[in-house]
């Protein structure tokens, strides 16, 4: 995995394969080493959710990185659908739109990163991304997200997380090169019989407006039940749908009090 040299460097991002993760969420620990964020526990305590063999639920102001573990019944018995989540770095990011301050910015490499000294935490980033990433931390008020560790692209080194993955289910590198690798894998994939597909691009998972993803993903299951929404689309698409519909409304019930006006004459 090549790091990049910030001079006329294309667009980076990540590629993770569902296939290769063991679930060790070694990606996780990285993750929550390199940046400093707090581990998600109460008073130290190491506990499940309850949901399944996970300690986490899902992506968080203080989870960048989040392994899904996904029990489902085969013909074969039970079996784990494990993948890595992560932010999507979206070519069209909604939370950036969204950002009354200037606190999201996209950087020289491509990526969509949140300033901690200038968000003031509104919160009108959060619904305004696709995916649910960025989040409200209750302990500073702010809004969090994965940054593609940044300061570690900035000093010639590939993100955390993408460095300590054992089995290279993560990949780090200029998001055209990964989509050309991820479609590989998938025709491989579907060669050997397993119903793969890649999550990223214009056709699956970077619609609605999103113009594609920077954190591509190789599934094997649809994307729903990794909790990604397989068309996701960014949410200010909707305000001319709703719009039309609240002024035809408006008509219609303007033409029906007419109407009754002229009966009752």
């Amino acid at each position: 995995m090549s790091a990049p040299t910030q001079t006329g460097d294309p667009r980076y991002g990540f590629l993770t394969d569902a296939t290769l993760c063991i679930g060790c969420k070694a990606c996780e620990v990285a993750c929550k080493q390199w940046n400093q964020l707090p581990a998600d526990s109460t008073a130290g305590e190491f506990r499940l959710t309850g949901f399944s063999f996970d300690n986490t639920v899902d992506l968080g102001a203080t989870t960048w990185r989040h392994v899904h573990f996904v029990e489902r019944s085969t013909d074969a018995g039970m079996a784990w659908l494990m993948l890595s989540d992560v932010c999507k770095h979206c070519v069209h990011a909604g939370c950036l739109d969204a950002c009354p301050t200037g606190a999201i910015l996209r950087t020289e490499f491509g990526t969509v990163v949140i300033q901690d000294d200038v968000c003031n935490g509104c919160g009108y980033c959060v619904p305004a991304c696709p995916f649910g990433v960025p989040q409200l931390d209750h302990a500073d008020g702010g809004s969090h997200k994965c940054t593609l560790c940044y300061d570690r692209l900035r000093g010639g080194l590939a993100p955390a997380c993408a460095t300590a993955c054992p089995t290279a289910s993560i990949r780090f590198g200029p998001v055209d090169e990964l989509l050309e690798s991820g479609r590989q894998r998938v025709s491989l994939l579907q060669d050997q019989g397993v119903p793969a597909s890649l999550y990223g691009d214009e056709k699956l998972g970077g619609t609605g407006g999103i113009g594609g993803l920077s954190a591509l993903f190789v599934l094997n299951a649809p994307p729903e039940q990794f909790n990604l929404p397989s068309r996701p689309r960014l949410p200010r698409q909707n305000i001319v749908p709703a719009a039309l519909a609240t002024i035809s409304t408006a008509i219609g019930l303007c033409l029906a009090a007419t109407f009754a006006f002229r009966v009752h004459e």
